[in-house]
């Protein structure tokens, strides 16, 4: 496209970096809020699960980590299924599963088929909900594309400082059945809200992407991501599942515990819009390293911490804020190395690494801590980090211009 065909489409408030453009922003914001705020907010209902289930920590973290593992397992198919039929199908889906999880889960009687209900009511839901979202973000936009990612995946950390505590109320108000139901009626129709908002992009829906999945796995910059995917995968969820169960453990009360987790969501907000906003400015890459290396050094504090609350909040603040670099900077710099154009695609195959990490990460956190201690689990979720990092210097990208596509923009 050309620069002049480009200013005639953004200046008739339905092509790229439009108005219409923000509304998939604030779809997807809402989307991901929702998703994710109920999968990070599990932290909440861990001692309670644990108890009435007499379940150990490894066997109860496997429950969000089933959840991970599907979601961005199946981020693959929902990703090329949003390039074909556009976002409403796929919220629909969410919308239907998400409150099928939960009400599912509200009823059962054993962890094990706990591991059923909510690892497939939400993994289906955030897979539609997040990968095809994302994507379609991308394509609305290509001068303010990394600022409007930051906003849209902020839904994430936005969600995880309004449910956790929300949650953590609920809890102590009605039980964990009930809080559960409560929340998946609630998140059902916020995608339902969501799904109304949401649009496709604005280009050619019969051009194909320049990289096919096996050019991808063959790419030696795809592949050192897919490498830094899987061990990022194994470490991302440990502050969301075990920071409330360390600080309770530690003489916190369970509700200052809760605001821990959501504050990790709170600052990650701040790595989103910050180091998002600097993405369109500076190198992406470099920003995403930095990311990374902020988050190995946050795990120093917690290690440190023992009993200290103040020394907690920093923890979690300055996770949060490299956390929610790693989330906004990640799509964006996909874009910039592999184009636009069926990028849903190119997100879902690289979101199968965390898939892999993410299976395998809380349950073997959690039985390290069983076997030792925490202080054992916090110095292999660093290691890991730090591992995740290095790779990540392994990618010299040489860049591809953005592809903006003609079309007109459908449901």
């Amino acid at each position: 496209m050309s620069l002049t065909t480009y200013a005639r489409r953004e200046d008739g408030g339905s092509g790229i970096d439009s108005g219409r453009a923000w509304l998939i922003v604030v779809a997807t914001f809402l989307s991901t809020f929702t998703g994710f705020g109920l999968v990070y907010s599990f932290g909440v209902f861990f001692e309670s699960m644990a108890s009435e289930f007499d379940a150990g920590r490894a066997a109860t973290a496997f429950i969000p980590a089933i959840t991970s593992a599907i979601y961005f397992t199946l981020g693959l198919f929902t990703g090329r299924i949003g390039d074909r039929f556009g976002p409403r199908p796929l919220l629909v889906a969410a919308a239907a599963s998400l409150a099928a999880g939960m009400l599912l889960t509200s009823r059962v009687e054993s962890l094990t088929v706990g591991y059923v209900t909510y690892g497939l009511g939400l993994g289906i839901a955030v897979a539609c909900a997040y990968v095809p979202m994302v994507a379609f973000v991308g394509g609305w936009f290509f001068k303010k594309r990394t600022t409007a990612l930051g906003v849209a995946v902020s839904g994430i950390g936005v969600g995880t400082l309004v449910m956790a505590p929300v949650a953590q109320a609920l809890v102590d108000a009605h039980g964990w059945r009930t809080a559960f139901v409560i929340l998946g009626i609630s998140g059902a129709a916020a995608m339902l809200i969501a799904a109304v908002l949401a649009k496709r992009p604005p280009h050619d829906h019969t051009e194909t992407a320049t990289h096919s999945m096996r050019d991808l796995m063959r790419n030696p910059q795809f592949v050192a991501l897919y490498a830094n995917g899987i061990l990022i995968g194994l470490a991302i969820l440990i502050p969301f599942v075990f920071l409330k169960d360390y600080s309770v453990g530690h003489g916190i009360r369970p509700g200052s515990a809760a605001i821990l987790v959501g504050l990790v969501g709170a600052s990650s907000v701040i790595g989103r819009l910050g180091l998002g906003a600097l993405g369109a400015r500076f190198d992406s890459m470099a920003l995403l390293r930095f990311s990374f290396i902020l988050m190995t050094l946050s795990f120093f504090l917690w290690l440190f911490s023992g009993d200290s609350f103040t020394a907690l909040l920093l923890f979690a603040g300055v996770f949060g804020v490299g956390y929610g670099g790693y989330i906004a900077l990640m799509p964006a710099t996909m874009a910039s190395i592999f184009g636009p154009v069926g990028l849903g695609r190119t997100l879902g195959l690289l979101y199968t690494s965390a898939a892999i990490g993410g299976l395998v990460g809380p349950a073997l956190v959690g039985g390290i801590i069983d076997a030792t201690s925490y202080t054992w689990g916090i110095l292999a979720t660093m290691a890991m980090v730090l591992a995740a990092a290095a790779c990540l210097f392994f990618v010299r990208p040489e860049r591809t211009p953005p592809q903006v596509a003609t079309g007109r923009a459908d449901a």
